[in-house]
């Protein structure tokens, strides 16, 4: 009270004036008591709410200051939220100490700042201006309120109250309420007692501003959050797939690629290498992309992200990784010839020809040929690539350039066509039957350039067509029967001629068309296709009879009398051993009886067929000029040529029988 009195003063109020004001005032704060009491809800949010209200209503009363202009000033339009309307009591401390001010400190107490309002729902506290503290702003992660909440008050006014508050104008009109205004609404003007007139007057409204509507929430914090957080994930998502600052390959910056980019970057490096290759015509360039260069550039990229990827910074700035250029041979000859075709001597092939002089092949070495080493070209493409140049003289180095068909493909080749001369022919059962002529065979032949150097065989079948017309005269024959010589039991003693079978030639269909095809693969042995005739065995049962008392020898061939012959048998004392016997030896010449102590010696006694022990048949004409009597010593003596014939009718094992 003191303070509105003090104010009254600094404004030259009237006394009666200022007394009149001053007790409207305390009837007012004396109704606002009277509604806390009915209310009795102390400790709740609303009554923080309405305290600050009224300690606002208290000092806009004691300052005279604007209460839009507070309110203005405590809370930013851009800033306000839209809420409902709570209905609150107007209350104010009506019975906090107040102090007295001096008249010349009423404007510098408009000054000083009002203690922190604070906030029914955000406990924000507000500067003396009304703004929210700027740390709190900045800092606080939650969303932020930068709110000061003023609930409108219900209040039931009294009709003695509601004179005591007209009954006394003042000179500047009282507010009813502080609440400030949101800025889409625009705020009502506050109710102003009416200027003090005649005794008699009409009873004015009293009106309460409505409420403010709730402001939305400061997101300034999340705002700002979420780019972030976006950015933190895109980084960490390309350090999952990029590989690590600082890294190369070969001399080629991949860091931050991804293994895709990093094989593409390393390609084309590789493929703009150029070589400067100085030779007689001058200086030429081949690149890599022109030479077919290449590396591992995707395996390498992938191994250069397992090892040193964006997310581990430990691998970062690594060392290079190692890249071997490779070329493929015959792209880089092709491509050297042509840029420096001076640099080159072509080889001469291998050749292969038949010699009618020797009846066989003969080969004609080959000759290298000179040009550019690849390997060389190859070393320098790598040197350079590794060294990070793009562009390297190349000084050309010699190599041999092998011929196309070489010396010992050739030596094979003719190997193969004089093995297969040698053997050509017709087979039957493994016999060559027709051999062809080692001349007229390669007469069939033409030899050609094959694949990979090698020699092509072409066969001329019209020509093979005219042989083959001949083979059934040159293959057909009769069969050719067998004859034995056997006992009488019909064991076969001996083979008199060997028996053949006959054959006859098929057809000769097809034949020249597969021995054309055999002869490409030097094959000269052709299985003739034959019918075979076999042949017969004529069995010839020998046996020989020896009469001493006739003194003649019998031949007996399957039972029938071949020839016979006058013999000489032993003397009485030497007689010849009769019974049945063998043939057991032959001697062409033996000398008889010529050992010591023998009673006779007969030398070079001819055609001797032995049938018992030291007694056989042979001849004696150098011995007896007369048979037909016993004159031997136990042998059966016969002129010369008919101990031949039976020396070779016999055989081993031929029966012989002697008797009287």
């Amino acid at each position: 009270m003191t303070d509105l009195a003090t104010k009254a003063g600094a404004q030259n109020l009237p006394d009666d004036d200022v007394t009149a004001s001053l007790d409207d005032h305390e009837h007012e704060l004396d109704d606002v008591e009277a509604f806390d009491a009915d209310r009795e809800t102390p400790g709740s949010e609303a009554d923080a709410s309405v305290e600050a209200d009224a300690d606002g209503v208290a000092e806009d009363a004691e300052t005279g200051a604007e209460p839009e202009a507070q309110a203005g000033e405590a809370e930013p339009e851009a800033e306000r939220e839209d809420t409902a309307p709570e209905e609150v009591g107007a209350d104010g401390p009506a019975d906090e100490p107040q102090t007295d001010v001096p008249d010349g400190q009423a404007e510098s107490e408009d000054a000083e700042p009002e203690p922190a309002v604070e906030d029914a729902e955000t406990d924000t506290d507000r500067e003396p201006d009304g703004s929210v503290a700027a740390e709190e702003a900045a800092t606080d992660d939650s969303e932020p309120e930068a709110v000061v909440e003023h609930l409108e008050p219900e209040v039931d006014v009294e009709p003695d109250a509601t004179e005591a508050l007209v009954a006394e104008p003042v000179s500047e009109p009282v507010p009813v309420a502080a609440a400030p205004v949101a800025a889409s609404v625009a705020p009502p003007a506050p109710t102003v007692l009416p200027v003090p007139g005649p005794a008699t007057h009409a009873e004015p409204e009293v009106m309460w501003a409505p409420a403010e509507p709730k402001r939305r929430k400061r997101r300034v914090g999340w705002w700002i959050g979420v780019p972030t957080a976006l950015v933190i994930a895109a980084l960490v998502a390309a350090s999952l797939v990029l590989i690590a600052p600082g890294t190369s390959i070969a001399g080629v910056s991949v860091g931050g690629m991804t293994p895709g980019a990093a094989a593409d970057a390393v390609s084309a490096r590789l493929a703009e290498t150029t070589l400067v290759i100085t030779g007689p015509d001058g200086d030429v360039e081949v690149t890599g992309a022109e030479l077919a260069a290449s590396v591992q550039a995707r395996e390498l990229a992938n191994q250069a992200f397992d090892a040193h990827p964006m997310w581990n910074p430990a691998q970062w700035f690594s060392e290079s990784e190692q890249a071997i250029v490779q070329l493929d041979p015959d792209v880089a000859k092709a491509v050297l010839r042509d840029a420096a075709p001076s640099l080159y001597t072509d080889p001469v092939d291998a050749q292969l020809a038949f010699d009618a002089e020797s009846a066989s092949y003969v080969v004609t070495p080959a000759t290298l040929g000179t040009g550019i080493d690849v390997d060389a070209v190859r070393t320098a493409l790598q040197e350079a690539f590794d060294s990070g140049q793009t562009r390297v003289e190349f000084d050309p180095v010699e190599a041999p350039i092998d011929p196309e068909t070489q010396t010992y493909v050739a030596d094979a080749t003719a190997y193969r066509l004089n093995s297969m001369l040698d053997s050509i022919g017709f087979y039957i059962g493994g016999e060559r039957v027709v051999p062809v002529d080692r001349t007229l065979a390669a007469s069939w032949i033409t030899l050609g350039d094959g694949p990979r150097g090698t020699f092509s065989i072409e066969v001329d079948q019209g020509a093979i067509e005219a042989f083959v017309e001949t083979l059934p005269a040159l293959v057909d024959r009769e069969p050719v029967n067998a004859t034995v010589v056997t006992n009488s039991s019909g064991t076969v003693l001996r083979t008199l001629s060997e028996g053949v079978e006959g054959r006859t030639l098929e057809s000769t269909d097809g034949i020249a068309a597969a021995f054309a095809k055999q002869i490409q693969n030097a094959d000269g042995v052709y299985e003739l296709p034959i019918t075979t005739i076999p042949f017969t065995t004529t069995a010839l049962a020998r046996t020989i009879e020896v009469n001493l008392s006739s003194q003649r020898a019998y031949l007996y061939e399957n039972g029938n009398l071949v020839s016979s012959h006058v013999i000489s048998s032993g003397l009485p004392g030497s007689a010849t051993p009769t019974g049945r016997f063998t043939v057991n030896g032959y001697s062409r010449i033996q000398s008889m009886g010529c050992f010591e102590g023998a009673p006779y010696c007969v030398r070079d006694v001819p055609w001797v067929t032995w049938f018992a022990p030291d007694i056989g048949f042979h001849g004696a004409n150098s011995l007896r000029t007369s048979l037909g009597y016993p004159q031997s010593h136990g042998c059966v003596n016969m002129w010369d040529n008919e101990a031949r014939f039976v020396y070779e009718w016999s055989a081993y094992g031929t029966e012989v029988w002697v008797h009287y």
